[in-house]
């Protein structure tokens, strides 16, 4: 029992906290203590009113939950936010992206990129993401700067881009990047190994010895079309995922993103090494990607997180709406109503993307002893009235904007919905500077 005379740094009284952990718990007029950047203790709220804090937050109508984590992302890509709309994965790279990245990428491109996509991440509830692009030692002064929860998993391709010449090139800068941001507390680092595609077998090869003696994570597009999985058949006589799994690259350290193109066998393999999955739905939709076969991965055993991509081809880095996107999917593709309901939809975006992370003893869930990274939902609005159901609500109802604190580690990143270490003004400004330069009426910002 915790003292009454004790004095805890935040308190926050709640219409509803939904914890995650147990699955599907709801637990109305309840009240959240924090100490030190975690959560000190959970209690019904004619006990947390009795308590001390040096900063109270009174929320009637208000759902607490825990932070969502966006497990793929470019961040930096949200300056080419709707710049080739409407085409195929491939011509859309080859012939749009990667040409636009070729002129364009470079230190303040990725700074300005990176601020604009935590600035719509931490409205719209993030309070962890996961990044793969060019530059990742800008996108990590960014990210401490704003306060924010980050994997940062260094890009590797075989062919030189703006950041680095070739694989070794990459690898080295990467791990140089890890030392450097070793005692950071929000900044974790990861090896990116692009996909089959663009990565050749030794590379693929290096990657997984480093990260096996370094116990570090990997994230790879895999799958993420029935295409692409075709090709590597005809080139190599096997499936990309069997590739990896030859490599040694396929375990519990490995986020693989989309996975569209599955047979049972992958599945099995996947449930075998320990691998995760992160679907991106709206990306994967909005491309023609295909569609991930989540109730098949969950039934397996399977860790699946969300993530949104980059707002290059989502176009936006929501997980509210990832989350109904992925509700309403599997339901769609098993006919049946009953698939993926709103609790498991919801351990997707929070304590299955801190399991694929790595972070799931850190964060994830509202329990004592875990790190504050918390954020309060209004449900108060027309939009989402009445409450039969908390929890359905949030990933039925919801579209991000109802978010109205945000915490992370305890820090307030978003009080009652105005950002704390963004300046959107000036943001804004430089965002459009951008865009003119992108579209060739603009000079350099």
């Amino acid at each position: 029992m915790t003292a009454p005379t004790e004095i805890f740094d935040t308190l926050v009284h709640a219409g509803w906290i939904l914890p995650v952990a147990p699955a599907g718990a709801i637990l109305p007029d309840h009240s959240l203590a924090v100490r030190d950047g975690r959560i000190a203790a959970i209690m019904p709220q004619s006990q947390g009113r009795a308590l001390r804090a040096r900063e109270t937050f009174d929320l009637p109508g208000h759902a607490l939950l825990p932070g969502l984590i966006n497990s793929h992302g470019h961040a930096a890509m949200s300056l080419l936010r709707g710049y080739a709309d409407d085409l195929p994965l491939m011509p859309w790279l080859e012939e749009h992206i990667w040409p636009a990245e070729g002129r364009h990428v470079g230190e303040d491109f990725v700074a300005v990129g990176v601020e604009l996509a935590i600035a719509e991440m931490v409205r719209a509830g993030t309070t962890t993401f996961s990044d793969m692009y060019f530059f990742p030692d800008i996108c990590a002064r960014v990210a401490q700067a704003s306060r924010i929860r980050c994997q940062l998993v260094f890009p590797i391709l075989d062919f030189p881009t703006a950041w680095a010449r070739d694989a070794d090139e990459y690898i080295s800068k990467g791990l140089a990047l890890r030392d450097d941001v070793k005692h950071s507390e929000l900044v974790t680092v990861g090896f990116g190994p692009h996909a089959p595609y663009t990565v050749n077998k030794g590379n693929l090869g290096k990657v997984a010895t480093l990260a096996a003696e370094l116990d570090t994570p990997v994230q790879i597009h895999l799958h993420e079309t029935t295409g692409e999985v075709l090709q590597a058949v005809e080139q190599h006589g096997e499936r990309p995922l069997d590739t990896l799994y030859e490599l040694g690259l396929l375990g519990p350290r490995t986020q693989c993103v989309h996975m569209t193109d599955l047979g049972d066998q992958d599945i099995a393999l996947l449930a075998r090494t320990g691998a995760h999955v992160v679907h991106c739905p709206q990306s994967n939709l909005k491309l023609a990607a295909g569609i991930c076969p989540v109730s098949k991965l969950l039934d397996a055993g399977v860790n699946v997180a969300l993530g949104t991509d980059s707002a290059a081809s989502n176009n936006n880095l929501n997980l509210f709406a990832e989350m109904r996107a992925a509700a309403l999917l599997a339901k769609f593709r098993s006919g049946d109503a009953s698939t993926l309901p709103a609790a498991s939809v919801l351990a997707m975006a929070t304590i299955g993307g801190a399991r694929a992370l790595g972070l799931e003893e850190q964060t994830g869930s509202l329990e004592p002893g875990k790190l504050a990274d918390m954020i309060a939902v209004n449900l108060s609005g027309p939009e989402t009235q009445p409450v039969h159901n908390a929890l359905s609500q949030i990933v039925y109802a919801c579209n991000g904007s109802q978010v109205s604190h945000n915490w992370v580690g305890g820090d307030l990143l978003l009080r009652d919905g105005e950002l704390q270490y963004t300046d959107l003004t000036s943001l804004g400004a430089r965002a459009a500077a951008w865009q003119a330069r992108i579209a060739g009426t603009g000079s350099t910002p």
